[in-house]
């Protein structure tokens, strides 16, 4: 049974380069600290927790991916990308780690968590460019990905908005070779 991915409208495409329009999203987010791992590992769980039954009702939510990563921002009211991001220097820090919730769903019509950890965010429209790899998203692959995500955007004239976020779209066991990530980060829409 496939896992359903946010619906979004490609603007423009160079290769692995990609330049997409994303709507409106509700999240499930946590923020933890750690190492980029660490935070992968401590932050699914939490909110595994909440879409497993973890909140006041007892519903199951449906699992959806990616399930993204991005370095928190110390600075307020700085957009943060949809998913997660880049541990650079592998150092510990504070990351925001984000399931999206399925289509269709609301902040009012989703059960609340029982996890003070764990928050509702509904996102606004987002433009995001994107580069998407295969294998392990070890912290330098991504470090290089991102790096090279942030020096096309800038070569195409393009405004980042927050951290390159790091989305991940496979379950733990699929083989290293089969995995499907992606690195992106939000833009500035052109006026």
């Amino acid at each position: 049974m496939a896992t359903q991915e946010p619906k979004f409208t490609l603007i423009q495409k160079d290769g692995d380069f990609e330049l997409r329009d994303y709507p409106p999203l509700v999240v499930a987010q946590v923020k933890v600290t750690g190492t980029q791992g660490e935070a992968s590992r401590s932050g699914f769980r939490k909110l595994a927790g909440y879409i497993f039954g973890g909140n006041d009702g007892g519903a199951r939510i449906a699992m959806t991916t990616p399930v993204t990563k991005a370095r928190s921002s110390a600075r307020a009211g700085q957009k943060i990308a949809m998913t997660a991001p880049v541990g650079m220097t592998g150092a510990a820090g504070e990351w925001i780690v984000r399931f999206t919730m399925p289509a269709g769903r609301t902040i009012a019509d989703l059960p609340q968590p029982t996890d003070p950890d764990v928050t509702l965010h509904a996102l606004p429209v987002t433009r995001y460019v994107v580069i998407r790899f295969s294998g392990l998203a070890g912290e330098a692959k991504v470090a290089v990905k991102s790096q090279t995500l942030l020096a096309r955007a800038a070569a195409t004239d393009l405004s980042v908005i927050g951290p390159v976020a790091l989305a991940r779209y496979n379950p733990p066991w699929t083989p290293w070779f089969l995995r499907r990530n992606e690195v992106m980060v939000a833009v500035e829409e052109e006026a």
